[in-house]
């Protein structure tokens, strides 16, 4: 079999990157070992900027019609136990209610779609739709790589179904690796974790049990009002918990103890666990999966790529998962990488554009594992009193402190537009710098800004729709304002390599004033990569932004070295 690209495995970054992929006319076969898409829930937040991007391919309202009924509220709230004390929640929208909000909203949250709460297991479900119904995308759950073998002209890969088939190879031209934290593709290329592991907390450092379970009468029984996050807080059982359907279906997620092990535990015991937290005994509980794992990672692969070999998702970064950054992180390496890899594969761009995946992706993965790692810090070394649930005056100031500074947390950790929108590419080469910088970086906080290497401002336009739904689905060249500066040269400079550039012209003055500047060019993936008054040197942009070697300047795309970049250096 022939393919442009391999794909070795079927979680959210392999799966967006065959929609990215088929969506450009490049031909995929996508292989994992599992028997189909995540059982189970695993990540459970969609943050916004990922929500923006399934509302560029087209299938954002698909995506939030999934998982909890549309009027269930996506709280976070904490209690001593969930069927006893609450202790603070943080309000927030439900999916219905979000899709109004979003018309609403200004400055930090100016968003074309705000986050939404639905396990990862649907969410995979719905871009493996998508994925196979676009032309020259394969998709083959139950298949097992074996191996890959590198050559100049590309990578052999060979694979065999899980029930012993005979094996074949599969011949592309690029292989991705986004195979998880085992990954098979990143041993064979030698490439290490580095960062932080073994972090030991009171909670979400060390030995976790998650358990997928159903207990229908939980909203019957609890005297609370429903959350989507719940979290206790107590000496005995600390754990977190995720609505999965607002029906009665939750992952429960709890610190085990020194006694426990992972391998004895058996159902009874997870349903004590679970009726433990929740702080009534006599629960109808059925366990639909468990199993171990460990919580206070915050590790990222030393390198992304090498040659015609990728790596994207948890096969390069490991979270804590607060914040829900894991699965979201991995969803923007394969936007970065799908149109990358793309121009390069249909000639449009030159092949040193893909030295910019782990230019720009790494940093943004130490980044994003390091709000992580603070917000387990905030939660887990926090540690509950002796009296938090003792009836009494000491018992209740206990519970008004443990409010406070719970309360305080959640916003901490769930209003975060600066992580959702506030990732950069700065120094990358395929960025064209103007010399202004971008607002400080700040997790709770974020000042939209068209400084090269970021996020566009977001805005609604007159006709209720976003700017974003303008963008072309390549390159876009934004026109501001009422002088109509002409685009022709960056047409004509596109035009050269064949590449679909759509000019749009906006002269609403707020617009022009979030840009500051007349013309702004926008990649494919969304983020701005050059901005300026004159069109005057449209060739020698759209070469570097392309990774045209020979026609841009001496020097423009060379690539930093990453331990270079990690230290701060920038060319």
């Amino acid at each position: 079999m022939e393919v442009d690209v391999m794909i070795c495995g079927g979680g959210p970054c392999g799966l967006m990157l065959a929609n990215e992929l088929g969506r450009r006319g490049v031909s995929v076969f996508l292989a994992d070992e599992k028997e189909s898409t995540a059982f189970n829930p695993q990540a459970n937040a969609t943050q916004a900027r990922t929500m923006e991007h399934f509302r560029r391919l087209g299938f954002s309202e698909e995506i939030r019609a999934q998982g909890l009924p549309s009027d269930f509220p996506t709280d976070i709230a904490y209690f001593t136990r969930y069927a006893e004390r609450e202790l603070a929640r943080f309000r927030l929208p439900s999916a219905q209610e979000a899709k109004l909000k979003a018309r609403e909203l200004r400055g930090s949250w100016s968003a074309a779609e705000l986050p939404h709460r639905v396990s990862q297991k649907y969410v995979e479900a719905v871009l493996r739709r998508q994925a196979e119904r676009l032309p020259g995308v394969t998709v083959q759950y139950g298949h097992q790589v074996l191996d890959f073998d590198e050559s100049v002209d590309g990578v052999r890969t060979t694979v065999q179904t899980r029930n012993g088939g005979a094996p074949f190879v599969v011949a592309s031209r690029y292989l991705v690796g986004a195979d998880g934290p085992r990954s098979l593709v990143r041993e064979r290329l030698g490439f290490r974790y580095t960062g932080e592991t073994g972090v030991s907390r009171d909670f979400m450092g060390g030995r976790m049990f998650a358990v997928y379970l159903r207990c229908p009468d939980f909203y019957r029984r609890v005297p609370h009002a429903p959350a989507w996050m719940n979290v206790t807080f107590n000496q005995d059982r600390r754990a977190f918990m995720a609505a999965v359907d607002g029906k009665g279906e939750f992952a429960f997620h709890t610190q085990l103890r020194a006694h426990e092990k992972e391998h004895a535990i058996t159902d009874a015991d997870a349903r004590a666990m679970f009726t433990s937290a929740v702080g009534i005994d006599d629960l109808d509980v059925e366990v639909l999966s468990k199993g171990g794992w460990t919580a206070g990672h915050s590790l990222v692969a030393e390198h992304f790529q090498r040659g015609r070999i990728f790596l994207g998702g948890d096969a390069v970064h490991l979270f804590t998962p607060t914040g829900g950054l894991g699965y979201n992180t991995a969803v923007e390496d394969a936007v970065n990488l799908g149109w990358k890899l793309a121009s390069v594969l249909k000639g449009k761009a030159g092949a040193s554009l893909l030295d910019t995946y782990e230019f720009e992706r790494r940093p943004l993965a130490i980044r994003n594992t390091g709000y992580a790692r603070a917000f387990a810090d905030s939660l887990g070394l926090f540690t509950p009193v002796a009296e938090i649930e003792e009836h009494g005056p000491q018992g209740d100031a206990a519970r008004a402190e443990a409010g406070r500074y719970l309360g305080e947390h959640g916003r901490a950790e769930f209003n975060i537009p600066g992580v959702t929108f506030g990732g950069r590419y700065d120094g990358s080469p395929a960025i064209v710098a103007d010399g202004s910088c971008a607002p400080v970086d700040a997790p709770n906080a974020y000042t939209p800004t068209a400084c090269p290497g970021g996020r566009p401002p977001h805005a609604w336009l007159e006709d209720g729709s976003s700017l974003f739904d303008a963008f072309g689905f390549d390159w876009t060249l934004l026109v501001l304002g009422p002088a109509a500066e002409d685009a022709t040269p960056f047409a004509s400079a596109m035009n050269r390599f064949n590449v679909d550039l759509r000019v749009v012209r906006i002269s609403d003055p707020e617009i022009s004033a979030l840009y500051e500047a007349p013309l702004v060019l926008i990649r494919p993936d969304q983020i701005v990569a050059w901005r300026g008054s004159t069109a005057s040197e449209a060739n020698r942009i759209v070469n570097r932004v392309l990774g045209h070697r020979d026609e841009a300047r001496e020097g423009e795309f060379t690539v930093l070295p990453s331990e270079m970049r990690d230290s701060g250096v920038r060319q």
